[in-house]
């Protein structure tokens, strides 16, 4: 009987993988023939490709610190700290942000510009002490004090809940007692969101150490999501099982030989690199005008930085999902994990901190009409606003050649009001 269902188990993933398979082709077809859309003269590219980001920040001359923290339940996460800006000091006494990235991504998302364009160099030369945090899982978070990614399933066993729960927590109290202010500004994007929706729902004490939270193409409804992922969304729940099968749950971590491909095959003077532009498109919304061409390798060779596949399926239940909730692990799963059949729901009433909503209208993953649900059950919203930009997309907020004048502006001037 056991024999006989892995059987029909095995024959079910093939035949779903080969419709999966024949999908893929079309999509390929797709991008080739789109690759002749985004045109660019080439430009010289910064140095950096196979550096680390406290590297790639020492490589601007801005200060930087590299700090670790363990969570409650054992991950060892890495922050990354710009303590003042280029021309000054000191640190002490200035007041905090706090960034976090989006999933898949890493502290990399936020200096992926020159220090003028750059979320993080702007802010650390405006005053602020900057603090990049990295979720459990990616290039920079992938330990443990006792499972080892490589070959432990267990340490895999997460989704953004625990990042929630357990690292944004132990990510914020680290930099407060380290900085020894008791508050701080948060600035989260897409999974970084999330997370934070996630924890004041959970553990609405935290409310009191932010100051405000800036949400850039915030996540936590998924209904009306478009492009790949979505196309995507029937096999999750077999590509979950897949990947927890047959690579213990990790998903797209970053790799020496996949970055020098990329920063070889994207070069915006290779006659791939249209490809490459229009895979980022159809996940995350079509912006040729905004492509920061003259990056794109570096940050590319950064991101994808890994997680677990659970984490990229919660976001697929989402899907069919009326309310923002905890992971579905199954029936048994859930009594283990929740004590009930199924996940609870969080609780987005008691998130109370001052909250800013910013995003584009061209968003397939953070769509304005979820954001708009989003908006409806938060209780604090100073500002509900789409980026002046008809084609902004969900990863320009990190990568396009001029967020800084669509966006980080406006961010910033906003804190001065907190």
């Amino acid at each position: 009987g056991e024999l006989l269902g892995g059987t029909q188990l095995i024959r079910s993933l093939s035949i779903r993988y080969s419709m999966m398979g024949r999908a893929a082709a079309a999509f390929l077809l797709v991008l080739g023939c789109a690759a002749a859309t985004v045109h660019g003269s080439p430009k010289s590219h910064p140095p950096g490709g196979n550096m680390t980001v406290p590297q790639l920040i020492e490589l601007q001359g801005y200060p930087v610190e590299v700090h670790h923290v363990t969570t409650e339940d054992g991950y060892i996460l890495e922050i990354h700290r710009i303590p003042h800006g280029i021309n000054d000091t000191f640190s002490r006494g200035r007041p905090v942000a706090f960034l976090s990235h989006c999933i898949l991504c890493s502290s990399g998302d936020f200096i992926m510009n020159t220090p003028d364009k750059a979320l993080a160099y702007m802010m650390a030369d405006a005053g602020y002490d900057v603090w990049i945090g990295n979720f459990r899982g990616n290039t920079y978070s992938r330990k443990h004090v006792t499972l080892d990614p490589d070959n432990d399933r267990k340490f895999w066993e997460f989704t953004w809940d625990q990042m929630g729960l357990f690292d944004l927590p132990a990510m914020l109290d680290y930099t407060l007692e380290t900085t020894g202010q008791q508050d701080l500004y948060y600035i989260g994007f897409s999974m970084g969101t999330t997370t934070f929706f996630s924890l004041m729902s959970t553990k609405p004490e935290y409310n009191d150490k932010i100051r405000v939270c800036v949400a850039m193409a915030p996540v936590a409804f998924t209904q009306h999501m478009k492009g790949v992922v979505k196309w995507l969304i029937p096999f999750a729940g077999e590509m979950d099982l897949f990947f927890t099968l047959f690579t213990k749950g990790e998903f797209l971590p970053s790799r020496n030989i996949t970055d020098q491909i990329v920063e070889e095959k994207c070069d915006d003077e290779a006659i791939t690199a249209g490809i490459c532009y229009n895979i980022i498109f159809l996940i995350g919304g079509f912006d040729p005008a905004l492509v920061n061409k003259e990056f794109f390798p570096l940050i590319l060779t950064n991101t994808p930085a890994g997680t677990s596949f659970h984490s990229i399926n919660h976001y697929a239940q989402l899907y069919h999902d009326t309310n923002f909730r905890m992971y579905d692990w199954g029936l048994l799963g859930n009594q283990k994990h929740y004590g009930q059949n199924h996940p609870p729901v969080y609780e987005l009433s008691n998130v109370t901190t001052p909250v800013a909503l910013l995003w584009g209208a061209n968003d397939f993953l953070a769509t304005p009409e979820d954001v708009a649900l989003l908006e409806a059950q938060l209780p604090n919203v100073i500002l509900n606003q789409r980026v002046d930009w008809d084609q902004f997309n969900h990863l320009d907020f990190a990568w396009a050649i001029n967020a800084d004048e669509l966006v980080y502006h406006q961010v910033m001037e906003l804190l001065t009001h907190y």
